[in-house]
């Protein structure tokens, strides 16, 4: 069976960024389609990508007709329809782990960042871009001190244990949009550690926002 996969994807978004490594970790070939989050007001508002994903948002992964949004999602179908690299242990207590790392970005701290939040908060509050910014580093900080003493206690050469886990494919977009607002590693000594190491495997590297077909030539190549 053939498989077509089309990705709908935005350079910088982190949640992309996740669904990218994970097609590249699986060696599949994949067309990209950007979806530019501030071009025109959003082109993820627009009637014609509402029918891709009603909430407006990316990825969204169309596979030989069918079409998934939620990179957790993603990545989960990847894994069971390409099991090799296995993404997700087989023990359920360690599957279990693996998702709470994941969870913990995806709805602890990548949320805080999300352009919607913060576009509400200028628009509904006024607020200035200093005082935005204020509020988006505190919650980072918040979930990345938490990510630390979870990975003290669960990293080996990866976040989870010595084998790449999926856990992996949501540190590092995490790292890239931490450090995007001001957030940097010098206090996170282990997911620092984590980072590294997966940066120096191919897929990682093959998916990093500043390679995109979508990343402005002034930041292309930056990685």
């Amino acid at each position: 069976m053939s498989h077509e996969f089309t990705l709908y994807t935005y350079y910088r978004s982190s949640t992309s960024y996740r669904a990218r490594i994970a097609l590249h970790l699986k060696d599949l070939k994949f067309t990209s389609q950007p979806i530019h989050l501030l071009e025109g007001g959003g082109q993820q508002h627009t009637a014609e990508y509402r029918l891709i994903n009603p909430a407006g948002e990316v990825p969204s992964l169309v596979h030989n007709g069918n079409i998934l949004g939620q990179s957790f999602a993603i990545i989960e179908y990847l894994d069971e329809l390409f099991p090799e690299p296995k993404l997700f242990p087989t023990s359920p207590l360690d599957r279990a782990r693996v998702r709470q790392i994941c969870e913990h970005i995806n709805c602890g701290i990548h949320p805080i960042a999300n352009l919607k939040v913060q576009q509400y908060l200028t628009r509904e509050f006024g607020i200035s871009e200093e005082q935005k910014m204020k509020w988006v580093q505190h919650w980072i900080k918040e979930g990345m001190n938490a990510l630390e003493l979870l990975l003290v206690k669960t990293a080996g050469e990866f976040a989870y244990g010595d084998s790449l886990t999926a856990a992996d494919i949501f540190v590092v977009p995490q790292v890239f949009s931490s450090k995007r607002f001001g957030v940097g590693l010098e206090d996170y000594k282990v997911i620092q550690r984590v980072y590294e190491r997966s940066m120096k495997i191919d897929a990682f590297n093959k998916a990093h926002p500043h390679v995109q077909p979508d990343t402005p030539p002034e930041l292309f190549g930056k990685v």
